[in-house]
């Protein structure tokens, strides 16, 4: 089953406020999500000018509404932040939980008369950390990752690159950058497994505050909900803390369910947290039992 059309998110690269005492041109890299799950154009560098209209008031009524109306993104005015000009959307400031971002891009996406959602969201990390640690961790454990272990690894230290790991006759880069508890992986490889592999593990690095996975798949594939089913049943293997043999996994246009028991509340939320960082997954539908 094929999934929905493309979603445009910009993102800011400046990480000024879009008040009146910031107006101007603003430069922003657009990214577009595809329906077979890729990035298009994240290179792409924009300038927009920004400019306030008076009728932008009643469309930020109707984005906050759109938060509040998801429980589980637990929208706080005092901690996100909505702007608009000119048909952009910015939605700046920190939720708790990696469900929680990506309910809310989805529901900003969906306001009529918004062009492009900027997204500055960030999730509060369960451990602070140091860009410094988050990069180790993070070039680790894409390091450790036998099914990565073809792809060229180069991360970047204060703007200057270094070659981590270049393997003979390998298949792929990827760019590690992290900045600001921000993880970016750029580069290019050889499946959408890989790709939404690279991602899960850069979650999993408990400082992340957010991932941007840009990496381009080459040849290109067709995402599926076979496709996000198989990536989610991965993640739950190479979870320590998760008995995959215990749960069930679904998709339906990009929407996972979990079913089966499992002993504890900590395994069932492990669970549902590990089909959330997977690229291209729309909502999860949590069925999962506990039986102690």
């Amino acid at each position: 089953m094929m999934l929905r059309a493309s979603i445009d998110i910009l993102v800011d690269l400046d990480q000024r406020n879009t008040s009146p005492a910031h107006l101007g041109t603003r430069r922003y890299s657009l990214i577009q999500i595809n329906a077979d799950g890729s990035f298009d154009a994240l290179n792409r560098r924009l300038n927009v000018m920004v400019t306030l209209m008076p009728m932008d008031e009643p469309i930020l009524d109707i984005a906050r509404d759109a938060l509040r109306s998801d429980p589980r993104i637990r929208y706080q005015p005092d901690t996100v932040r909505l702007e608009i000009a000119d048909g952009v959307l910015t939605v700046e400031g920190e939720v708790a939980t990696v469900a929680a971002k990506k309910l809310a891009l989805e529901r900003l996406a969906a306001v009529p008369n918004v062009a492009w959602v900027v997204d500055r969201l960030r999730v509060c990390p369960s451990v602070p950390m140091e860009d410094g640690e988050i990069r180790d961790r993070v070039r680790d454990a894409l390091l450790g990752e036998p099914a990565l272990s073809t792809c060229a690894l180069r991360q970047w230290l204060k703007g200057q690159p270094e070659m981590i790991r270049r393997p003979p006759g390998g298949l792929g880069l990827i760019d590690l950058k992290v900045e600001h508890g921000v993880v970016t992986l750029d580069g290019d490889v050889p499946g959408l497994a890989h790709k939404r592999l690279a991602g899960l593990l850069a979650w999993w690095v408990p400082g992340t505050r957010d991932v941007v996975n840009g990496l381009g798949v080459t040849p290109p594939e067709g995402d599926s909900d076979e496709e996000i089913t198989d990536a989610v049943r991965i993640a739950l293997e190479k979870d320590p803390f998760v008995n995959p043999d215990q749960i069930r996994v679904g998709a339906r246009n990009a929407v996972v369910t979990l079913a089966g028991a499992v002993p504890t509340g900590s395994e069932r939320e492990m669970a549902e947290f590990d089909a959330w960082c997977i690229f291209g997954v729309n909502d999860v539908i949590n069925r999962i039992a506990v039986h102690a």
